[in-house]
């Protein structure tokens, strides 16, 4: 994972980092998602961007989620669960 849109403390989805090295924003995290997955957020200062221009906060250390991404054009990336 690379950062995320919303809080630190109220995540609303997740810039994650697909293999092959993009960065894609997640659909919108569930509650419970967003519960499990905010104490593991460390907060970078600054703001970064996705190839499509879309800014989220970056995160240090390592937090790994299960993702699923589309493959059509506009691929949809949905966070399944944290690893």
């Amino acid at each position: 994972m690379a950062g995320f849109t919303g809080t630190a403390r109220q995540p609303r989805a997740l810039a994650v980092r697909l293999p092959n090295g993009r960065d894609a924003l997640s659909q919108r995290l569930t509650t419970a998602l967003a519960t499990l997955i905010a104490p593991r957020l460390v907060p970078q200062s600054g703001r970064a961007y996705t190839q499509g221009g879309n800014a989220y906060t970056p995160v240090s250390g390592q937090v790994v989620v299960e993702a699923r991404a589309g493959t059509t054009r506009h691929a949809v990336v949905t966070v399944v669960r944290l690893r």
